[in-house]
């Protein structure tokens, strides 16, 4: 489309829509559901309605503000936008100037740049868009995006390939279970931490053996140290410890960590490359970044049954404060997805 105006499925009844939004940083209780504007898709961009919306921890952390150093980028008092939610599966509704490729009615998968998805309607790079297989359900492709990418950027940070043995720290949470699911999907052999109570989960995933990160870290004899890569999402552990986890010639990936309100991981992520300087044993920090070509592999993947998005509980649009307030606890074994109004009113017909 080379107009000038967006071309529209049919014409919006309102100006506004219900939208979970916040004027100030904090903890859940700052998200309200009120009312904002429709956004209109400017050039390059499509406006989609939104049908499911996976919430993740970056969520949490625009939310509250958190570390201080992302401000300058998300906003210094309030977030910019003010809607949380990133991932997203959703029905184009109207495509802005210069959109080609996607017209109104097409049905997609997308990492939404800053949030937006715990609203009516969204707006979207067109150029981050994926189309969604018929045969995969909104509220599984909505699991996908962020934590999936993550997970197989890690991958392919650390070289993991068939034949390896892999041990992925933070095995239950979003990224751990696709780490899993992934990292055996290529033929290695994984081991995982993770809590005691998901230890049957990680290894249905497909971990060959599982320990409880509570008696069990890095450093533990029960580990050994002859890992070709260990994925470490939990970011918690003593950089000394993960070096010692894997052999010559392996590497760490570093897909977060733990830090101070005001730097976050920026302590650590610059140690790690102290250490790695020279070293048979790198520490390898993962920026992660959205890749429609991975995300397309996703979402084959995940239609054909090859890869199952662990969905701890999904939570209506009504209550989507409640589901931010379970992501924030920290707790959710895999995925939270919110659905949206017109996909509860199917599932209940």
């Amino acid at each position: 489309m080379t107009d000038s105006t967006p071309e529209t499925a049919a014409p919006l009844s309102t100006d506004t829509m219900p939208a979970w939004h916040q004027t100030r940083y904090g903890g859940p209780e700052a998200v309200t559901l009120g009312s904002i504007d429709v956004p209109p898709p400017r050039g390059g961009e499509v406006l989609l309605r939104l049908r499911a919306t996976g919430l993740n921890n970056g969520d949490i952390r625009v939310m509250r503000g958190e570390p201080l150093l992302v401000r300058p980028a998300f906003g210094w008092r309030r977030p910019r936008q003010p809607v949380r939610g990133m991932d997203a599966a959703a029905t184009v509704i109207a495509a802005g100037p210069d959109v080609v490729g996607f017209a109104p009615g097409d049905e997609v998968v997308c990492e939404l740049p800053a949030g937006g998805g715990l609203a009516a309607y969204a707006v979207a790079p067109a150029k981050r868009l994926v189309r969604r297989p018929a045969a995969l359900d909104p509220t599984v492709a909505a699991a996908l995006p962020i934590a999936g990418g993550t997970a197989w950027q890690a991958l392919d940070r650390g070289g993991v390939s068939a034949g390896q043995r892999v041990l992925v720290i933070g095995a239950s949470g979003g990224v751990g279970t696709f780490a899993v699911q992934l990292a055996t999907h290529r033929g290695a052999e994984v081991w995982a931490l993770c809590g005691e109570r998901n230890r049957a989960i990680v290894e249905e995933l497909g971990a060959v053996r599982t320990f409880d990160y509570r008696s069990v870290q890095p450093g533990s004899a029960e580990l050994g140290g002859d890992f070709d890569v260990v994925i470490d999402i939990a970011g918690t552990a003593p950089l000394r410890a993960l070096q010692a986890l894997v052999k010559d010639g392996g590497a760490v990936v570093l897909v977060s960590g733990e830090g101070g309100r005001v730097l976050g991981p920026v302590g650590r992520l610059a140690a790690a490359s102290l250490r790695s300087i020279g070293s048979k044993r790198p520490l390898r920090p993962l920026a992660a970044v959205a890749k429609t070509d991975v995300l397309s592999r996703l979402l084959e993947l995940a239609a054909s049954g090859a890869l199952r998005p662990r969905i701890e509980r999904t939570y209506p649009f009504a209550e989507a404060g409640a589901a931010l307030a379970h992501v924030d606890g920290g707790h959710a074994v895999g995925k939270i997805v919110v659905i949206h109004p017109d996909d509860i009113a199917q599932q209940r017909s």
